[in-house]
Formats: C-alpha cells, sequence, structure tokens
C-alpha cells in the first residue's frame, strides 16, 4: 500500500536523507529495495527509438548501487498523465512527464510534489528563467524540465531567403504560406503581436483576456487581408504538410515533431525559423506563439520520495537530454547543453529555443485560460467562411473577447 505524503513533506524528506541527516536514509550498509512506477511516451519505451527512458533508469540504477531498484514502466503521454494522476495519483506513477498547461490540474489535485533546496537550486541553474517560470505556482518549483515546447517556421530555402523569412507579408511576396489559421494555439500570435494580452503576466487571472478594443479591432482587419491574400492557404487536416511536399506551399509553422518530415521533403533546402514579424498599418509586428514546457514530475503520494525525486532529477539532467536529442531529436532546454556548439549549431534547436526566449507568450494555466480556446477558433472559422468581413471586424472582435471573459460561449 502505497503511504501518502504531502508535497512539501516528501521534497523535505528527500533532502533529509540525502544530507544523511534522517536515520535509516544512509549509513546502512545494506541495500534497500525499491520499485519505482515511471510513465513517459511509448516512443520513449521503443526499441526503434533507442529506449531512452529503460537506458536511463538503468543508467540512474548504475549510480546508486546503495538501491536495488525494480523499475515498472508504463505509457501515458505529457498532456494526458495529469487526468490520470489526479483522478487516482495513489495508484499512479512515481515518475511521469506532463505538459506545463496541466500543472493547476495536477497541484489542485494535490498529486505534484514541490521541489524545494538544492534541487530547485539546480534546477534554476541549469534552466532559463523563462523556462522555469512555466513550472512555478506561488513560488514553487513543480517540475524538472526537459524541453520548451512551442511552434515555428520551416520553409523552403530555394524560395525564400533568410531576409525573406524576417517578415511575413515580405515571404507573401515571393511564396505562398500556410499557417494553421482556425486553430487557437496558433491565432493569437497576430494578437499578442499588437499589444493584446491573457490574464495581465499570464497568472493574473481577474484581469482577463483583452484581446478587444482597437488593438484587437486592428489584428481581426489584418487577417481579413491575409487570408484573402492569393500567396495565403490555411493550413488545416495536414494540408500545409501535404503542399509542402507537392510544392504548392512554400512555408508552413508548426513545431519540432514534424522535423523529419519536412526534412524528408525538403532535404537540403528546410530551413527554420523563430517567427518572424508582419505589417500591420505600416509598423512591423512581432508574431508571439504559445510557449510552454514539458517536465518530470513527482508523484506527492509515493513510497520512495528520495528515489523518484532523485531520479526525476537525473531524467532532466543534461546527460539525459543529449541522449533524448541523439535518440529522438527531442530539443534540450539545458543551459550547458545549448552552450555546446555541436547543439547549438542546430537550425531546429536555434530555432525553438530562439522562440522561446525571444518570440513567446507563456501559455497561461490559469482555470479561465479553459474560456479562451473556442472564441478564438471561431473568429478564424468566422474569416474563413466570411461572416467576419471589414464591416464588422470591431463588432466580432469584441463578441470574440466578451465570450473569453465568459464561462460560456453565447
Amino acid at each position: 500500500m502505497r503511504r501518502k505524503l504531502s508535497a512539501a513533506l516528501a521534497l523535505t524528506l528527500a533532502g533529509a536523507c540525502l544530507a544523511g541527516t534522517l536515520t535509516g536514509c544512509s549509513g546502512n550498509s545494506d541495500t534497500e529495495s525499491v520499485r519505482l512506477m515511471v510513465w513517459s511516451l511509448s516512443e520513449d519505451q521503443s526499441k526503434d527509438s533507442g529506449e531512452w527512458l529503460q537506458t536511463c533508469c538503468e543508467r540512474f540504477a548504475e549510480l546508486h548501487p546503495e538501491w536495488d531498484i525494480t523499475f515498472v514502466y508504463g505509457v501515458a503521454d505529457e498532456a494526458g498523465a495529469a487526468g490520470t494522476v489526479s483522478q487516482d495519483a495513489e495508484a499512479s506513477a512515481d515518475v511521469f512527464m506532463f505538459a506545463n498547461d496541466t500543472l493547476t490540474t495536477l497541484t489542485d489535485a494535490g498529486a505534484l510534489a514541490k521541489f524545494g533546496g538544492k534541487y530547485a537550486d539546480e534546477i534554476r541553474a541549469t534552466n532559463s528563467e523563462t523556462l522555469v517560470d512555466s513550472l512555478t505556482l506561488d513560488d514553487y518549483i513543480y517540475g524538472v524540465p526537459f524541453t520548451t515546447n512551442t511552434w515555428f517556421m520551416y520553409y523552403d530555402k530555394s524560395v525564400f531567403s533568410e531576409e525573406d523569412v524576417k517578415n511575413l507579408d515580405t515571404m507573401l511576396e515571393k511564396g505562398v504560406v500556410s499557417f494553421p489559421f482556425t486553430n487557437s494555439w496558433y491565432l493569437p500570435a497576430f494578437y499578442f503581436g499588437n499589444g493584446c494580452t491573457l490574464f495581465g503576466d499570464g497568472t493574473q487571472e481577474e484581469l482577463g483576456a483583452n484581446f478587444g478594443g482597437e488593438a484587437g479591432a486592428e489584428v481581426t482587419d489584418y487577417l481579413i487581408d491575409l487570408y484573402n491574400n492569393p500567396n495565403f492557404v490555411v493550413d488545416a487536416d495536414g494540408s500545409g504538410m501535404a503542399g509542402l511536399r507537392d510544392g504548392s506551399i512554400n512555408a508552413i509553422f508548426t513545431g519540432s515533431w514534424d522535423a523529419a518530415s519536412i526534412k524528408e521533403i525538403l532535404g537540403d533546402n528546410m530551413g527554420v525559423a523563430a517567427l518572424p514579424t508582419f505589417t500591420l498599418n505600416g509598423e512591423e509586428k512581432q508574431m508571439y506563439a504559445y510557449a510552454g514546457s514539458k517536465a518530470i514530475g513527482v508523484n506527492s503520494n509515493t513510497e520512495y520520495p528520495v528515489q523518484a525525486v532523485e531520479l526525476a532529477i537525473y531524467l532532466g539532467s543534461a546527460e539525459a537530454q543529449q541522449l533524448h536529442y541523439e535518440l529522438r531529436n527531442v530539443i534540450p532546454c539545458n543551459t550547458t547543453l545549448l552552450a555546446d556548439p555541436a547543439i547549438a549549431e542546430d537550425p531546429l534547436v536555434s530555432a525553438q529555443n530562439d522562440t522561446f526566449d525571444r518570440t513567446s507568450v507563456l501559455q497561461p494555466f490559469v482555470a479561465a485560460m479553459s474560456n479562451c480556446w473556442t472564441p478564438v477558433e471561431n473568429m478564424g472559422k468566422g474569416i474563413r467562411n466570411g461572416t467576419i468581413t471589414h464591416d464588422n471586424a470591431a463588432e466580432q472582435t469584441e463578441a470574440m473577447n466578451d465570450a473569453m471573459n465568459s464561462d460560456g460561449i453565447s
């Protein structure tokens, strides 16, 4: 039976044990038997992908001969793990991967341990401030980051130059650009570019959504013209990738998960870049993507808090991230690795981390964020089907903003 530990107690115990100040934690010549359940994506455990998780866990066991560890592996993706763990934490994994936008789901359920003391110091020392912020709630860090999560731009270098891809409107003069126009994870990039905000700094739920007013209406007008540009194509249901393959599209916006497929299509002509600017009323505005992170979390109900915390730290270490990158092209976030020329010079690594650090907004994880997805999606769909026009752009922008600030879609 797994005994329940509070998040704070788990990390306090872990710190005490590792310092050798808690009786029975160290100084005992007998090997301690430990059983850890660990969840990850199936790809992290696949033989075809190099068995990243098993390799790392075996290496961790080698580093800790004082523990006789039995690992039990389970499959759960970063988005789905939160739902399972929060519903039944005691039956869930000791260590698991999660996406930072599920942080409040896990903390509200009391299912996620806090990282304090030397662990928090190590996390801060090896990651950017923005990345640490993505896993911080009420000044507590709740996970060990292992990659950033955002989107950026891929383009055909035979069509666009490095100078061309700095501005979207310049690109539209030279080639065909596809964008997920009806996807509410992507479309806000233009509204953020004109100063619109969500929940203040992203954590101030009481401030609500601010996608309306003159700033919001100007963006809606721009998007109407963008949609009607003959060199612009809406990317939906894989059409962008298909167009890239047949040559009818020259640039798309997506993430690192599509890198291998795009490389197969474009070969040496594959270009990768952070988000471009766009020209609004004669002024250049920077597009800003939603950004987040993926992290290793520790179940606050674990029977083995010392070992679970240490394993989480190891799975997010430079050594483990480098192997993740080599086996599955998972973009590292550890600052030591990013300083390595062999990694830093990879255009994919550069584009993802440049986007995260320079052209992104941390995706809010306040509860009211759930009210924002559908209204923005409907804005994109309304422009596409012609119901939102220049004549009603201001009115429809206000309606979108009102819906984002309500508990339902009217």
